[in-house]
């Protein structure tokens, strides 16, 4: 059989030279390129979840900024802050704490 008839047997298209450099340029691009699609949308996806925990720590930041001010200014409320988060009593008082186990019951 002749060669011509065999590649005449296929559809234009696929005997271009143009559509195969293409391909391999596409091809090339996708996967083995330093910067192929596969790294940048794995750095797209990663970069918005950096900018997720940057606006949340700033909104952090800017929650701790107010409770600061406020226990600067206000000293029953630096009474108020001392005593439950660091279970500091005065001379003559008991603390009793009450703890909720996993299902919410307390004990």
């Amino acid at each position: 059989m002749n060669f011509k008839k065999i590649i005449n047997r296929y559809p234009k298209l696929i005997r271009n030279k143009f559509f195969w450099a293409t391909m391999v340029f596409l091809v090339w691009i996708t996967f083995f390129d330093e910067h192929n699609v596969l790294h940048v949308w794995h750095n797209s996806r990663k970069l918005a979840q950096e900018e997720e925990d940057v606006n949340y720590y700033r909104q952090k930041i800017k929650n701790d900024q107010s409770k600061l001010k406020e226990l600067k200014t206000n000293k029953a409320n630096l009474e108020k802050f001392a005593r439950e988060q660091y279970l500091m009593k005065k001379q003559d008082e008991d603390i009793y704490l009450v703890v909720k186990d996993d299902s919410g019951k307390e004990k």
